[in-house]
């Protein structure tokens, strides 16, 4: 992996599930590369540990499904670092792997709530803060899975299309504010989640990857770190795939 030298200096991030797997991981690079990160996360024991591990600005628990939670978050955020530049929203959970005559109706809502809402509750706690100053970038993390759907992942698959369907929709709004708005479809890579799924779920998902192989989490955070960058100055309102093939659209 190359590392940019300050491609970030003066820059300061929010990373939503930033005390593990692709946050924990951008987070960590952003620091590398000369900006600040400021990890959002519900697991408490976790953030410290991440917060020590890369030198964060700042750690802040938060129940990302939560609007008074968030709201709450981005004020301490905002309060710790002289802006905020970049969001980065990673936080995520697979939910049931289950037929929808059977999916249970908590998990319908729990994934919902903490995939698209949650996306929708930062982006809307954070982008006036940019728009203000005519500057920043926020990546979306969705998964091919909002594009072609995964059968037993009913809920999984419809948050995902919804955070596509949010990103096109935010982005077209804020072209002209100095804000770009992306989203990243991975396919099924190393992460934290692949421990919510049964292997019989993750066998499916790799088989459908023309490269034959999970994707690596570094790959994934390339893309997000070039969307999170100066260098992105023309890309909004779209869709960036890391999937080995497996949709090019």
């Amino acid at each position: 992996m190359t590392i940019f030298a300050d491609r970030f200096a003066g820059r300061t991030a929010v990373v939503t599930g930033g005390a593990s797997g692709l946050g924990l991981d951008v987070a960590r690079r952003i620091v590398a590369e000369g900006g600040r990160a400021i990890l959002w996360d519900h697991d408490t024991d976790a953030l410290a540990r991440a917060h020590a591990d890369i030198g964060a600005l700042a750690a802040v628990r938060v129940d990302i499904a939560s609007w008074e939670a968030v709201e709450a978050a981005a004020a301490e955020s905002l309060a710790a670092a002289p802006a905020i530049d970049i969001l980065v929203n990673s936080a995520g959970i697979t939910g049931p792997t289950t037929p929808v005559t059977e999916f249970p109706l908590e998990g319908w809502h729990k994934v919902i709530d903490i995939n698209l809402s949650g996306t929708f509750y930062a982006c809307r706690a954070l982008a006036a803060s940019m728009t203000d100053r005519g500057y920043g970038r926020i990546i979306n993390i969705a998964s091919v899975a909002g594009k072609e759907g995964n059968p037993n992942a009913a809920a999984y698959s419809a948050s995902k299309a919804g955070v596509l369907a949010f990103t096109k929709s935010l982005g077209k709004e804020l072209a002209t504010k100095g804000v770009l708005v992306n989203a990243v479809t991975p396919a099924v890579f190393d992460s934290p989640l692949l421990g919510q799924m049964p292997q019989s779920q993750i066998d499916f998902m790799r088989s459908k990857i023309p490269m034959g192989r999970l994707g690596r989490t570094e790959e994934t955070t390339a893309m997000v770190c070039f969307l999170a960058s100066e260098e992105c100055s023309f890309s909004t309102a779209a869709t960036f795939d890391t999937s080995g093939g497996r949709t090019t659209y």
